[in-house]
């Protein structure tokens, strides 16, 4: 089931970002079929994070943030995000925690940060992504985004999972 929230669709302020590593990387070679049907779906439709699981889509967004990553766990619950693919414009190390917490199999990244990264592959998450930027940026490029410094000192997922849903 697809879930969809009807939302306007405003561009994505890419020139926040300061990429050091433009270009597709997989840590593994190739990409899962839920991460392909999630990539093409963020790509062709506009959302801003699409998760799939068993060859279709379960959830998706145009909402910005972890708050859209949030919802689904949120709405689906964690079990039925066990062993997706996430397609994200922007991964973190909070969206990366999120993955972490849901068991996520693959996560196709427009733009990943140092930590994100870090983070997926010392836990042995396939990923990919486009851009590799230092860190993800707040909404006004005045500083780190409040999330990512939410969870910047935290190990553990369930304990990253309960901060950032209280906030949202």
């Amino acid at each position: 089931m697809v879930t969809l929230k009807p939302q306007i669709f405003s561009s994505f302020p890419m020139k926040i970002f300061q990429p050091i590593f433009s270009g597709f990387f997989f840590k593994r070679v190739g990409a899962t079929p839920d991460l392909e049907i999630a990539k093409c779906s963020l790509r062709e439709r506009g959302y801003n994070l699409v998760i799939a699981r068993e060859g279709r889509i379960v959830f998706a967004t145009r909402q910005s943030g972890v708050s859209g990553f949030l919802m689904a766990i949120d709405r689906l619950g964690k079990d039925d995000l066990v062993g997706s693919s996430v397609a994200d414009r922007v991964v973190g190390r909070a969206a990366a925690m999120l993955c972490l917490y849901c068991a996520v199999e693959a996560v196709h990244a427009v733009i990943l940060s140092e930590g994100g990264k870090e983070l997926l592959e010392k836990n042995g998450v396939q990923f990919q992504f486009e851009s590799l930027v230092p860190n993800i940026l707040n909404r006004q490029k005045t500083g780190t985004c409040p999330f990512e410094q939410m969870v910047s000192s935290i190990s553990n997922v369930e304990e990253a999972y309960e901060k950032l849903k209280s906030c949202n």
